[in-house]
């Protein structure tokens, strides 16, 4: 008799488990469906010094052209987005590291930053050059020789001036970022900036007959997005999300309202 209590116990007490297991199973179906409904949030890495791609205006809010790009971007994914400003230094780390999801902020393409991380397809032109004061009596590359010249670090403005030959003739200064090599031109620390085409067109209808640019380019180049290496998935969501806003005219129009035209690579 005691056996079969004991057995009879050992069975009501499977029963009571498979029925908690059940129940807990479909706890988290439920809770999983209702994860998944919820949208998620892409970390954008960002330069907010980086007008007019990416930046603080007066009441200290992140705007840009990338900005509203990005927004835009995420609204056809169907997810949130947060913009984190980092060290751009240390973008790629930070992107390969998961603390940020995409580097979207005039970033440009090249074949270095291919080894490091996964690129849209390119969605603007640009060029480096070579700014001065207006009324610099520099008018030529050549004539950088011997005067410091100012250049934000790890960027592809350095990388441009590395690569000409007149590098090896200039006193290099690099900074965290271009306002600061901007703010030492103008204060006479500098002679001159190599800095991207679109920034200083920006910072010249802001600031009227403060700068001028140089006749002759360093190096034409593309802005990319980056994504992490290995995460073709959200690369190609990010693309289709892209192609669609070119298509039905979005990409147009937020470039009308930071360039004054449709600057937006088809």
């Amino acid at each position: 008799m005691k056996r079969n209590f004991i057995l009879f116990f050992v069975l009501a007490l499977a029963m009571m488990m498979l029925a908690a297991c059940g129940s807990s199973s479909k706890e988290d179906a439920d809770g999983s469906k209702d994860e998944a409904n919820e949208k998620e949030k892409l970390i954008i890495g960002i330069d907010d010094k980086f007008a007019p791609m990416g930046f603080r205006d007066e009441n200290n809010e992140i705007v840009g052209f990338d900005i509203d790009m990005a927004r835009a971007a995420a609204e056809k994914m169907g997810v949130e987005v947060e913009f984190q400003p980092i060290d751009w230094t240390t973008k790629e780390s930070e992107l390969s590291s998961g603390r940020i999801d995409l580097i979207w902020n005039g970033y440009t393409i090249t074949d270095e930053r291919k080894k490091k991380v996964l690129f849209t397809k390119p969605y603007l032109e640009n060029a480096q050059v070579v700014v001065t004061l207006a009324d610099s009596p520099i008018a030529k590359l050549d004539e950088l020789a011997g005067k410091q010249v100012g250049v934000q670090s790890l960027s592809s403005a350095l990388d441009a001036l590395n690569e000409h030959p007149i590098s090896k003739k200039v006193k290099l200064n690099e900074y965290k970022d271009n306002v600061l090599a901007l703010q030492d031109l103008k204060n006479g620390r500098v002679d001159a900036v190599v800095i991207d085409k679109v920034v200083i067109e920006y910072y010249m209808t802001q600031e009227p007959d403060t700068f001028k640019i140089l006749d002759e380019e360093l190096a034409p180049e593309l802005y990319g997005v980056g994504v992490k290496k290995g995460n073709e998935e959200l690369l190609e969501k990010l693309q289709a999300a892209l192609d669609e806003m070119n298509e039905d005219g979005t990409a147009a129009e937020i470039s009308k309202k930071w360039f004054g035209e449709d600057r937006v690579l088809k």
